[in-house]
């Protein structure tokens, strides 16, 4: 019985990350913007729990494999004080006013697209015409997703937090590889 459903899930995993078309434009698109911004600027990654995870973990493959710079949010200090001082909701934005400088792309890791801190930190980047790079899953009319149309958006067809997570690991590493 469990062997037929590791198999299962893994076959629905296998499916999600085989890439199309549409998906080599985007890696494309995303490997293009990127060099660009190795050059002057830096990649800002946020996301939530185990997005924030693998925010952690590709800031550092950049800097250590292609030397572009990259931060995260994920600083307990700063996560609680911005949170504190202005509201979970609105935490990520402010700190992106805080950190952005003219020229830098926004990373948004994200698996249902929809939590209010992100949506608020894509707006804030629509508004301000700042690059950004999304990835997404569950829905595909995810606010991320709508927000980000005219972007570079990737968006993972599941609504498995694991699948969803390990093929936005799979595509960002893939992009990193390619720099």
């Amino acid at each position: 019985m469990i062997k037929k459903k590791v198999f299962n899930y893994n076959y629905r995993f296998l499916n999600l990350i085989k890439l199309n078309d549409f998906n080599y434009k985007l890696i494309n698109k995303s490997i293009n913007k990127i060099k660009k911004i190795k050059k002057t600027n830096k990649l800002i990654f946020i996301g939530n729990g185990g997005s924030a995870a693998i925010c952690s973990h590709v800031t550092v493959d950049l800097l250590k494999n292609t030397k572009i710079k990259a931060i995260n949010f994920n600083d307990a200090d700063l996560i609680t004080c911005f949170s504190n001082d202005f509201s979970h909701q609105f935490w990520m934005r402010e700190a992106l006013k805080k950190y952005y400088v003219k020229g830098d792309c926004v990373v948004i890791i994200s698996s249902s697209g929809e939590s209010k801190n992100i949506i608020n930190a894509a707006n804030w980047c629509k508004n301000n015409k700042v690059e950004l790079i999304s990835f997404s899953g569950f829905k595909k009319n995810n606010k991320l997703n709508l927000i980000n149309k005219k972007g570079i958006g990737f968006w993972v067809d599941s609504k498995t937090y694991n699948h969803v997570e390990t093929a936005h690991l799979f595509l960002i590493l893939t992009i990193i590889d390619h720099i």
